[in-house]
């Protein structure tokens, strides 16, 4: 299973941007149960930002609540975050994270990270 994030950028304070998590699997037969969108500012350790399961529930920092919306596209196995009213202290490297199934019989779980797109935002 591979993630593929996208959107990243430079941006003004006060601008948005809409991140995109691809996740696909060649020749496999895959579900996702769930993906999460961290960020890892310089020198600070990484956080997690927003999450959305397979059924919809959503649930995000409290640094984002009320700016970010994560949403998905399950027909396309495609997941997005939504960043409003960015600040300067968004700028980060942000990351997809996805966890699902893989295969038929057995089932496997799988648990894999995209690499990172880095959201620049200036005052």
């Amino acid at each position: 299973v591979q993630l593929q994030a996208s959107g990243g950028g430079p941006v003004q304070a006060g601008g948005s941007l809409r991140l995109s998590c691809a996740v696909s699997a060649s020749g496999s037969i895959f579900s996702v149960n769930a993906v999460g969108w961290f960020r890892q500012a310089p020198g600070k350790e990484r956080d997690l930002v927003a999450t959305i399961t397979r059924e919809g529930p959503t649930n995000y920092a409290d640094s984002v609540k009320g700016r970010f919306t994560v949403s998905s596209d399950n027909a396309r196995n495609t997941f997005y975050l939504q960043m409003n009213s960015l600040k300067p202290e968004d700028t980060a490297v942000y990351s997809c994270n996805a966890k699902g199934t893989r295969g038929l019989l057995p089932k496997r779980p799988y648990d894999v990270w995209g690499q990172g797109t880095l959201v620049t935002v200036s005052s």
